[in-house]
Parts: structure tokens; C-alpha cells; sequence
């Protein structure tokens, strides 16, 4: 068996970062793995599009693209969409999306039940107003607020515990990149986020790859870079749980994504959606997503 370590020795001769991030092949390598390459066990995947709104919207332009994202989401097939909303505005979002198919999501939960933790929301919250998934470990919680792996472990298990289905997001900082590091990078945030969870639980998980250096920047992995990580990101799957899981976890691509490099994204073999911050605010934008165009 490889070492975690080769996999980024063979990535640093291989591939190398322009100033825009744009990311190659080496020659002689096939350019891409397409998704229709990937056989059954890929086609199975369910597409899942998420859209991260982050700190945005008010109450009323919460609910006016809650109905749009709807009536977008209702013109796509063989894809599910969510989003992930600001807290005060689950309920409402909740009564704008019914009797369509987007699912809703919170953006972070504390690990614990109830108690003396003055402005967090629990699992048990999140779960009464009806969401059906939670952000675990968004680098912005990472970076901004110091979640370290041992927390967001903690929030993965409380989400799974509590009956919702948790988006672990992970991914390496510009400088673990250019070193070298985003595979190390990638299975540290894995097995320390999943630890004490067992293969059962990968059901309820689905896995964001959010390159930190491509979120908000414009930048975006090539499709050639997003779909060898994701493709590292599923090997690992294989060799710490089974074949089985790995060829059913959805690994989402996070990072930029817009109505414009969906379609390539999405065409790679292991890409089995996107969570989206940016453009998940503008319907039209979003919607395009949803409705990628299959290659």
C-alpha cells in the first residue's frame, strides 16, 4: 500500500499552480475522467446541489429566493437540491419550500443538547422546524470561529445522532496546496471529522471538497484538479471503509462554482454535486446550476 504521503510527491511533479489557480494535467495522462466513464456504481450517485447562503438575505429576500430556488428546482430531474440558510430564517424558508423538493439546511449546530451556550442552536432545534441537513466544518467555521477537527466531529456525530444528514466539508488552505499537502490534508479532516462513526452512518453524510483558496475568490480548481482530489477523497473511502461506501458517499465540489463551470465540473466521474455560496443567492444563477447540463 501507498503511504498518505506519495500521492502529493506524485501531485507536486505533476501539477502546478498558475497565478489564477489554473491547475493542468500532466501530458500523456488521460485529460479527464467523465462521469459516464464511472460505470453503474457512479451513475447511482445522486447528484446533491446545495446552496450555502451564508450571512445573507433579510427576511423578505430569504423568502422571495426560497420560491424561486423552488420553481427552478422543480424543472430539474435525477438531482437534489438544499439550501442552507441563516438561522432566524429556517421557519419561514421552511414555508416556502413546501410542497416542492428542496430540502433545508442549517449552517452550523453546537454538540451539545441544551443548556448555558448563549447563542448556538442545537440539533434538536434544527430538527423541530424541519431541516434535513447541517453544515459540519465549513472552512469559514474553521477559519473564523476555530473550529478544530475535534469539534467538528463532534457536531458530525450530534447531527447524525439527531436524525439529520450532515455535509462535512473539508479542504486545504493556498499554502497546502502549493507544498504538496492537499491530499494529507484532505484524509486528516476525514478520519479525524468521521472518527467514531462507522460505515452504517455514511449514509446520512455527504462530503464537500471546498479548496479554501477557490471559496469566494473567483478562482476554481480546472475540472482535471477537482476531479483527481475528489477521486484521492473517494480512495479513501475504499481503503478506511469499503468499496461499497465509497461508491455511494456523494462528494460535492465547493468553490466558486458558477452557471458557467458547472457543466465541466459535474461531467467528472467523481463530482456528485456542488455547494455553492455566491451563486446560490441569485435564482436565475442557482437555477442554471440545478438544471446543469449533463455531458
Amino acid at each position: 500500500g501507498r503511504t498518505a504521503l506519495q500521492p502529493d510527491r506524485a501531485m507536486l511533479s505533476t501539477l502546478s499552480l498558475t497565478l489564477s489557480y489554473q491547475v493542468g494535467v500532466p501530458s500523456g495522462r488521460a485529460a479527464i475522467a467523465t462521469r459516464s466513464a464511472g460505470g453503474p456504481a457512479m451513475m447511482a450517485r445522486t447528484p446533491l446541489m446545495a446552496g450555502n447562503w451564508k450571512m445573507n438575505t433579510d427576511l423578505d429576500e430569504a423568502v422571495a429566493l426560497a420560491k424561486a430556488v423552488s420553481a427552478e428546482a422543480d424543472k430539474a430531474s435525477g438531482v437534489d437540491v438544499a439550501v442552507c440558510v441563516p438561522s432566524p430564517f429556517l421557519i419561514p424558508v421552511k414555508e416556502a419550500l413546501a410542497g416542492g423538493k428542496v430540502g433545508l439546511g442549517a449552517q452550523d449546530c453546537h454538540w451539545e443538547d441544551a443548556g448555558a451556550f448563549t447563542g448556538a442552536i442545537s440539533t434538536s432545534m434544527i430538527k423541530s422546524v424541519g431541516s434535513d441537513y447541517v453544515l459540519a466544518g465549513h472552512s469559514e467555521r474553521r477559519a473564523v470561529f476555530g473550529d478544530s477537527d475535534a469539534d467538528v466531529n463532534k457536531k458530525v456525530l450530534k447531527i447524525l445522532a439527531g436524525g439529520l444528514k450532515a455535509i462535512l466539508c473539508i479542504g486545504e488552505l493556498k499554502e497546502e496546496r502549493e507544498s504538496g499537502e492537499t491530499f494529507n490534508v484532505c484524509a486528516t479532516q476525514l478520519s479525524e471529522g468521521l472518527a467514531g462513526g462507522d460505515a452504517a452512518m455514511m449514509k446520512d453524510i455527504v462530503i464537500a471538497y471546498e479548496p479554501v483558496w477557490a471559496i469566494g475568490t473567483g478562482l476554481t480548481a480546472t475540472p482535471e484538479v477537482a476531479q483527481e482530489t475528489h477521486a484521492y477523497i473517494r480512495s479513501w473511502f475504499v481503503e478506511n471503509y469499503s468499496q461499497e461506501v465509497a461508491d455511494a458517499v456523494v462528494i460535492q465540489y465547493g468553490g466558486s462554482v458558477n452557471d458557467n463551470n458547472v457543466d465541466d465540473l459535474m461531467a467528472c466521474a467523481d463530482i456528485d454535486g456542488a455547494l455553492v455560496g455566491g451563486a446560490s443567492l441569485k435564482a436565475d444563477s442557482f437555477g442554471r446550476i440545478v438544471n446543469y447540463v449533463k455531458k
